[in-house]
């Protein structure tokens, strides 16, 4: 019997078994990390550079955007060297880091996108207030609630899931290190406490879940009662971007995690978490770049003062 002593090495779940499959996996998985680092990379340049979005929604956006870049960077990179390595093979260390960066970006943009919620509410339902209620110093302690937020999540899931003794080897049955796989190694019934906090952190996931539907509740009344169409529209294109982005994240994430077990096998579970995972950093930037004239607009002048300023 082994435990997390004698363990220097987890194996990951590998997408193929062929070097033939293992190349298109090593290709397919860069060119989505190079289209997610050119996409949330270009975004957070065009806020940073142009000071007309320097407004709370696009602070937002620009924070969520490190948590994409963040977040796909503790996946892709790994799981491309090992396919391009022929290995499943990671440190029990690496292991570690990559579960507490996992944590840390994932738990971090839901709450920005819960506070980003809360940002959208304000400003079609209280326009009046918007100003007071999302003042500069309020919008940095919620970003900061969020960044904090994670963090903690991250100590207590990591330091909890890594203090539980392994005895069923070192197989983990998922592409990147996750909590319920490394659960699954555990041969202690200690690994109760750490459903406990999974319980708690789903608790809290749920309340945030809640508060979103009933503020896009209040604002789809709010915008119903425009009396113009042009106005209705200009709401709603407000909101469609971020409302699309957190369909994305929680339909993919709920699947992944309540799908029956029935319809449950290894090579749909990989390419679901693939969803939930690895999509969403990549498709953000596309889903709120197209539905944004005025961030369109900010990023066509970056590009065309940095391409005469090398004329």
């Amino acid at each position: 019997m082994s435990n997390s002593s004698s363990i220097s090495q987890f194996l990951l779940l590998a997408f193929a078994d062929t070097w033939e499959l293992q190349l298109l996996h090593f290709w397919l998985f860069l060119g989505i990390y190079l289209a997610a680092l050119l996409g949330n990379g270009l975004i957070i340049t065009t806020i940073a550079c142009d000071h007309h979005l320097h407004t709370p929604m696009y602070f937002f956006l620009l924070n969520l955007s490190l948590l994409d870049l963040g977040s796909i960077s503790t996946i892709i990179p790994k799981s491309m060297a090992n396919s391009f390595q022929e290995t499943r093979a990671i440190s029990y260390s690496g292991c570690a880091v990559q579960l507490f960066c996992f944590i840390f970006w994932i738990v971090g943009e839901y709450l920005l996108l819960t506070v980003m919620a809360y940002d959208r509410y304000v400003a079609i339902c209280k326009p009046l207030h918007y100003g007071t209620l999302l003042g500069g110093r309020a919008c940095v302690h919620m970003a900061a609630a969020a960044w904090g937020s994670g963090f903690l999540n991250a100590v207590l899931h990591t330091a909890n899931t890594f203090s539980l003794p392994l005895c069923h080897g070192n197989a983990v049955d998922q592409f990147f290190c996750e909590i319920p796989q490394i659960l699954k190694l555990s041969c202690s019934h200690s690994y109760l406490r750490e459903v406990g906090l999974l319980v708690t952190s789903l608790s809290a996931a749920l309340g945030c879940f809640l508060f979103i539907v009933v503020s896009y509740v209040q604002i789809f009344r709010a915008v119903l009662r425009i009396p113009s169409e042009e106005g209705r529209h200009k709401a709603f294109s407000m909101c469609l971007p971020h409302l699309s982005v957190i369909s994305l994240f929680s339909s993919t994430a709920m699947f992944t995690y309540l799908k029956p077990p029935s319809i449950s096998s290894p090579s749909m579970d990989l390419v679901v978490s693939a969803l939930y995972s690895v999509v969403p950093p990549a498709m953000n930037p596309l889903i709120y770049s197209m539905r944004n004239q005025e961030l369109k607009d900010s990023l066509k002048k970056l590009i065309q003062s940095v391409f005469f300023q090398k004329q």
